[in-house]
C-alpha cells in the first residue's frame, strides 16, 4: 500500500461502475420478480384456501413493500446533499434494512396469531385434483424463481443486494414449507396447515428479529473485531519512520463502514508542514481501505495526557 499508493485488490473507477450497474440490474429484477410471483401466488392462495400458502402469499405482498423501501434507500444514497449531509447517506442502508426487517417480522407475528386461531378453530383447506396440480405448479415454479434470484444476489457485497438475497432465501423456505403443508393437510390431517404456517410464522421472526439487532449494533457504534484493529495499527506504525508512539486507535461502526480515529506522537521540534503532511497522508492511507468510510488523525507531541473525545454519559 505504501510502494504503490492504493489498496491492493482495490476496484478501478470503470470496474466499480459496473459493479454498481450488476448491483442496480440485481435489485431491480428482484423487484419485478417479486411483483410477477406475487399475482401467481395469489393465484395459488385461492385455489387452495390453505393459510401457509395465504402466510407465503403475504410475505409476496411485503417483499414489493420492502422493495420499495430498499429502492428508495439506494436512490436516496445516490443523490446526497453536501449541505444538508456533509458526510453522505451511508447511514441510510441499515436504516432501510433495519424498516425492511420490522415490517417482516411484524407479518410473522401476524401469521402466527391467525394460524393458533386456526388450530382452534379446526378449520382445515380443501382441494380437488386440479386445484392441487395448479398449487404445485406454481409454488413450485415461485421457488425455482427465487433459488436462483438468490444465489444471482449472493454474489454481491452490497448489503441492500445482499438483504434481497436473505429475502429470496427466506421465500425458498416458506414457499417449500407452504407447499408441503397445505398438500398434506388436504390428503392426510387438517392441523398440517396451520403447524406449517406456525413454522413460517416463527422463522420469519427469528431471521428477521436477527437482521433488526446486527443492524442496529451497526448504528450505534460497535467496535470493529480485534484483527482489523491490529490491521490498522500495523500500517499507521509503518506509516513514517517520525512516529515515535501510537496513542490511541479505535474503530467503530456508523452505518455499514468503519469511522477511525487515530492519535499519534511526533517528535515536539517538528516543523507543522511536515507534520501535517505525515497526518494527512496516513488519513488518505486508511480512507483507501475498503472498510473504512471516514478517518480522523490527530497529532500531539506527548502521550501523558487523558484521551480526548471523552464520551458523555
Amino acid at each position: 500500500m505504501t510502494e504503490t499508493g492504493g489498496c491492493p485488490g482495490s476496484l478501478t473507477e470503470d470496474e466499480m461502475k459496473k459493479l454498481a450497474r450488476s448491483e442496480r440490474m440485481a435489485i431491480h429484477a428482484s423487484n419485478i420478480a417479486n411483483l410477477v410471483l406475487f399475482g401467481a401466488k395469489v393465484f395459488a392462495s385461492i385455489e387452495s384456501r390453505s393459510l401457509a400458502v395465504i402466510a407465503s402469499t403475504l410475505d409476496s405482498l411485503l417483499d414489493l413493500l420492502s422493495g420499495f423501501i430498499l429502492w428508495f434507500t439506494t436512490y436516496s444514497m445516490r443523490n446526497p446533499n453536501q449541505y444538508h449531509y456533509p458526510i453522505g447517506k451511508g447511514r441510510m442502508q441499515p436504516v432501510g434494512i433495519i424498516v425492511f426487517a420490522s415490517v417482516m417480522a411484524t407479518l410473522g407475528l401476524q401469521i402466527l396469531l391467525e394460524s393458533v386461531r386456526q388450530l382452534l378453530s379446526k378449520s382445515r383447506p380443501e382441494m380437488d385434483e386440479e386445484q392441487e396440480k395448479w398449487v404445485i405448479g406454481i409454488m413450485v415454479s415461485v421457488t425455482v424463481v427465487k433459488f436462483v434470484l438468490m444465489v444471482y444476489c449472493r454474489r454481491f457485497k452490497n448489503e441492500i443486494v445482499r438483504a434481497y438475497a436473505q429475502d429470496h432465501f427466506f421465500d425458498v423456505i416458506t414457499n417449500s414449507i407452504g407447499l408441503a403443508a397445505a398438500v398434506l393437510a388436504n390428503k392426510y390431517y387438517w392441523w398440517i396447515d396451520p403447524t406449517g404456517a406456525i413454522m413460517i410464522a416463527l422463522y420469519t421472526i427469528n431471521t428477521w428479529a436477527k437482521t433488526v439487532v446486527e443492524n442496529v449494533c451497526s448504528l450505534i457504534g460497535r467496535t470493529a473485531p480485534p484483527d482489523f484493529l491490529a490491521k490498522i495499527t500495523y500500517l499507521i506504525w509503518n506509516h513514517h519512520e517520525e512516529i515515535k508512539y501510537i496513542d490511541t486507535v479505535r474503530a467503530y461502526t456508523f452505518g455499514s463502514h468503519y469511522f477511525v480515529e487515530v492519535d499519534i506522537v511526533l517528535p515536539e521540534d517538528m516543523f507543522l508542514n511536515k507534520a501535517h503532511n505525515i497526518g494527512e497522508t496516513l488519513q488518505e492511507k486508511l480512507e483507501l481501505l475498503p472498510e473504512v468510510e471516514r478517518a480522523f488523525v490527530h497529532i500531539d507531541f506527548e502521550f501523558t495526557h487523558r484521551p480526548e473525545h471523552k464520551a458523555k454519559l
